[in-house]
């Protein structure tokens, strides 16, 4: 009797994860609480097939939600069969070709809800940037930030003419900066020289072929310049090379957009880069400790948003 009892229970339960995408699912509510939406763009599937699935799954009692607001969070039931479960999905996890990947597109959905919460709790906090304070702006604030940097090389690549090499400068113990355009080298010499600044050094060269020997800086950075690269994957492999070993690499580009116009206005190659791709770029140029985020979002049309990515060259 009591196997008896026991065999529509197993019955649902293995309807339930037969599907692959549920598995898929399951994978995911395993590690974190997530919502309907932020599942649709883990996945890439629309809302009723997500919705679908869930009401298996809860049917079947391996899922359970809570109200969040007008939201609901989806997660791993625990007890009974959603115990058994977690053991299993372990083990199912290198059977399933889209698990890695689901993974590390669950960390960037949830890490994005950490910084809306982050956002909201800021704009509560105070006014910075908002209202006029005396002696207080961004620009006193990055230039209190550079004085903390430790003496290093950097390599300032697609550097243009040089302003953000000046500034990294005043703390640097030498800056290489490249650029493609002899013109751009040259008014960043001549800015260079005005300014008395004599630890620059501009060097006429392309971001996928850097002028730079291996191992020779401590910290690469691309501003505003990947999105000029033919070939940026290229450019992320060779900042590596150039890299000593425990070095960083730091991008500040534009988020993926639709700004056509930005192909004839600015030159650009690419219409920025989504998270997803730069951090693909990173670790298959074989950087560690890869982390990416949304840093500033434009308020006028064409609403630009900057992306801001790290990596680091393993010792």
């Amino acid at each position: 009797m009591y196997q008896i009892s026991l065999m529509p229970s197993i019955i649902k339960t293995l309807r339930a994860v037969a599907d692959p995408n549920r598995l898929r699912i399951l994978l995911l509510l395993k590690v974190e609480e997530l919502s309907v939406a932020e599942l649709q763009e883990i996945l890439v599937m629309g809302q009723s097939t997500i919705s679908t699935h869930l009401s298996q799954l809860k049917h079947a009692g391996l899922v359970e939600d809570r109200r969040i607001g007008k939201n609901s969070l989806y997660q791993l039931k625990t007890g009974g069969m959603g115990t058994t479960l977690a053991g299993l999905l372990t083990q199912a996890y290198n059977e399933i070709p889209e698990a890695e990947g689901d993974q590390a597109a669950m960390r960037r959905v949830v890490k994005k809800r950490q910084d809306r919460m982050r956002s909201f709790f800021d704009s509560v906090a105070g006014r910075l940037g908002k209202d006029y304070v005396p002696g207080k702006s961004w620009k006193s604030l990055s230039e209190a930030f550079l004085r903390l940097l430790p003496p290093m090389v950097i390599a300032d690549l697609g550097a243009g003419e040089g302003a953000f090499a000046l500034l990294l400068a005043q703390r640097a113990t030498k800056v290489i900066a490249v650029d493609t355009s002899a013109k751009m080298i040259e008014v960043g010499r001549e800015q260079a020289l005005q300014h008395g600044v004599k630890n620059i050094e501009y060097r006429l060269g392309d971001m996928e072929q850097i002028p730079i020997g291996d191992d020779e800086v401590d910290l690469v950075f691309f501003s505003q310049s990947l999105h000029h690269a033919l070939h940026p994957e290229r450019a992320v492999l060779e900042s590596w090379r150039v890299l000593k070993p425990g070095g960083r690499i730091v991008i500040l580009d534009l988020q993926k957009h639709r700004f056509e116009e930005a192909r004839e206005l600015y030159a650009d190659e690419w219409l920025g880069f989504s998270e997803a791709e730069v951090e693909a770029m990173l670790v298959n140029a074989a950087f560690v400790s890869v982390e990416t985020s949304i840093v500033h979002k434009e308020t006028e049309t064409p609403q630009f948003q900057t992306l801001l990515a790290v990596g680091n060259k393993a010792d």
